[in-house]
C-alpha cells in the first residue's frame, strides 16, 4: 500500500477505539485489594482451564479478524489490510485501554512467529492452508524446539525424521518445555534428518498435527504447583511430505526465522508485575524504611529504562530493520526487572510472602518469585542474548561452528 493511500494514524486509532467500545468495556484502574491478585509469570491452569481460556481468547481474535482489525500488516489475500507496523502498534495501544481477553503465549507464537515463518518458507499450498487460519486462530501452533540433551543449543537436537520409501517421514524423539501443547493444533518441530552432516546442516522442520498417532503430551509439574509447560513424545509419527516446512536440510535457517520473531516481545516482559510491586509499596499500610524506598525507586527507574528499550525495538520494526541487538538488550532488561521485582517484594513482605495469611496481594507473589527465573531461559537464554550483543554491537568474532 502506498503512503498516499494510508489512513491518517490518529483517525485510524480513533476508529479502532470506536470498534473496541462495541466489543469490550474500557479498562479501569482496579482499587487495591479488589479483583484478582494473581501475578503468576507462568499460568498454572488445569487442562480444562487452559482450554476454556484459550477458547475465550480465540473467540475474541476471530471477531477482531472478521472485523478487519486482526491482521493489519498482512496482505489482503490473508485477510489483512497491508498497513505498516506503526498501525499495528497503534491498535495495540488502543486495545490496551479495554478489557479484552489477555492473549496467552500461544497466540503470539501462532500469529507472530509461525505464520510469518510459513509465509517465508512454506509452499503455496502451505501458505494457502495455514496462514489465514492461523491469523484468525482457527489453528493454533506450538514450538517443538527444546530437548533435554540440547539445552540452549538448538542445533544439537536428537529428534529424528527418517524418510520412508513412499516419500513420507517418520518422526521419533522427545521435546520439552512446550507451552500450549495441550491446546495446540500444530507443532513446529525441528528434527535431524541427516546425522552425518554438520549439526547445523542436517536439520529439517516439520508441521506436526498434535492429534497425529504417536504424539503424546505430558504436563510438566512446576515448583509453583501448576503445569504451564509440557513434554511431547513423538513415537513413530508418520507425516506426509507436504508437512515439511522448507527444503530438506534447511531447518536451521527456518528455526532462526521463528526465533528472530520470538525476541520482539521480550522487551515488555515483567513490566505489569513491576508496576504491581510499586503499588504494593504504596499500600503496605506502613512507612517504608530507607532501604525499601531505595529498592522501590531503583525498580521504578529500571522499568522506565526497559520501556525505553521497548520503544527502540518498536522503532526498529516500524523502520523495517531487524531489531536483533535492541531486542536482545530489551530481553536482558526484562529478566533483570523481573528479578529485581522479586527482590523488592521479598523485602516488603518478609514472612507474609511465604505464609498464606489470606491477605490480598501477599502470598500470591510466590508465583512471581518462583516463576521469574524461568525467563532467563525462556525466549532465548541470557547467554544467547549476550552473544548477539557481543557479535552484532561490539563486533566480537563468532565462535566457530563444528
Amino acid at each position: 500500500m502506498s503512503t498516499q493511500t494510508l489512513p491518517d494514524l490518529a483517525e485510524f486509532t480513533e476508529s479502532a477505539r470506536d470498534w473496541l467500545r462495541g466489543v469490550a468495556a474500557p479498562r479501569t484502574e482496579a482499587a487495591w485489594g479488589h479483583g484478582d491478585d494473581s501475578v503468576a509469570v507462568f499460568e498454572n491452569w488445569t487442562a480444562a482451564e487452559e482450554r476454556r481460556h484459550t477458547d475465550a481468547i480465540r473467540e475474541y481474535e476471530r471477531t477482531k479478524f472478521d472485523s478487519g482489525w486482526g491482521a493489519l500488516n498482512w496482505a489482503a489475500e490473508y485477510g489483512g489490510r497491508g498497513l505498516p507496523m506503526s498501525y499495528v502498534l497503534a491498535f495495540r495501544r488502543a486495545e490496551a485501554e479495554f478489557e479484552v481477553p489477555r492473549r496467552t503465549e500461544m497466540f503470539s507464537v501462532t500469529q507472530q512467529l509461525v505464520a510469518p515463518t510459513i509465509e517465508q518458507w512454506g509452499t503455496p499450498e502451505q501458505r494457502d492452508r495455514y496462514i489465514r487460519a492461523m491469523l484468525r486462530t482457527d489453528l493454533i501452533a506450538c514450538q517443538l524446539f527444546s530437548e533435554t540433551e540440547a539445552g540452549s543449543d538448538l542445533a544439537a537436537v536428537r529428534t529424528r525424521a527418517t524418510r520412508n520409501a513412499d516419500g513420507t517421514w517418520t518422526l521419533d524423539g522427545h521435546k520439552v518445555w512446550t507451552s500450549g501443547a495441550r491446546v495446540a493444533d500444530l507443532g513446529v518441530a525441528v528434527c535431524r534428518t541427516d546425522p552425518a552432516a554438520a549439526k547445523h546442516a542436517g536439520l529439517t522442520v516439520f508441521l506436526v498435527p498434535m492429534d497425529a498417532a504417536g504424539v503424546t503430551v505430558r504436563p510438566i509439574r512446576q515448583m509453583t504447583g501448576g503445569s504451564s509447560f509440557n513434554e511431547v513424545y513423538l513415537d513413530g509419527v508418520v507425516l506426509d511430505d507436504g508437512l515439511r516446512l522448507g527444503p530438506v536440510g534447511t531447518g536451521w535457517p527456518v528455526a532462526l526465522t521463528v526465533l528472530a520473531a520470538e525476541r520482539l516481545d521480550g522487551a515488555t516482559l515483567g513490566l505489569a508485575n513491576a508496576d504491581r510491586a510499586v503499588a504494593l509499596a504504596r499500600n503496605l499500610g506502613r512507612e517504608l524504611s530507607d532501604l525499601e524506598r531505595d529498592r522501590v525507586a531503583d525498580l521504578v527507574t529500571r522499568s522506565y529504562v526497559q520501556r525505553v528499550a521497548g520503544m527502540r525495538v518498536a522503532a526498529a520494526v516500524v523502520a523495517g530493520r531487524d531489531p536483533g541487538p535492541e531486542a536482545s538488550a530489551g530481553k536482558l532488561l526484562a529478566t533483570d526487572t523481573m528479578a529485581r521485582t522479586s527482590e523488592v517484594v521479598r523485602l516488603l513482605l518478609g514472612r507474609d510472602l511465604v505464609a498464606d495469611s489470606g491477605r490480598w496481594g501477599t502470598y500470591a507473589w510466590t508465583e512471581h518469585v518462583l516463576g521469574a527465573p524461568g525467563y532467563r531461559i525462556a525466549g532465548g537464554t541470557d547467554e544467547i542474548q549476550h552473544n548477539i550483543i557481543a557479535e552484532r554491537v561490539l563486533g566480537l568474532p563468532k565462535e566457530p561452528r563444528p
